[in-house]
């Protein structure tokens, strides 16, 4: 499937497409926190993120995600663990989104652009 960039909001159901064709349950993702948009639908988070890269995201500013459509609305919906996260530099040294003010604003982006 192809990657696709949200700019505007899209329907849980097709989230929940995307999850059945490619990894049953859940749809990598990765937000951009200062663009507020996202890319879904990749193989690999570092695919997504590449091409937000190449559409002029900063790298700081990309975060790594998983989305399971069938737990919208529990704390299991978003699952904050991508290899692209760890950035020492950053201080972020595990796979996990480490600091609460950037897992806050890629929870209000993601509820913004999914309906």
């Amino acid at each position: 499937m192809p990657i696709e960039i949200v700019r505007e909001p899209v329907a849980l159901s097709h989230l929940e497409e995307l999850a059945r064709g490619m990894f049953g349950s859940l749809v990598k993702t990765v937000v951009d926190v200062e663009q507020q948009i996202m890319a879904i639908g990749g193989e690999l988070h570092a695919d997504e993120e590449a091409m937000l890269l190449d559409l002029g995201s900063g790298q700081r500013a990309l975060w790594g995600i998983n989305l399971y459509p069938e737990q919208r609305g529990s704390a299991a919906w978003i699952e904050f663990d991508s290899m692209t996260n760890v950035r020492p530099g950053q201080g972020n040294r595990s796979r996990s989104v480490e600091d609460p003010a950037t897992r806050a604003q890629i929870v209000e982006i993601v509820d913004r652009l999914v309906e």
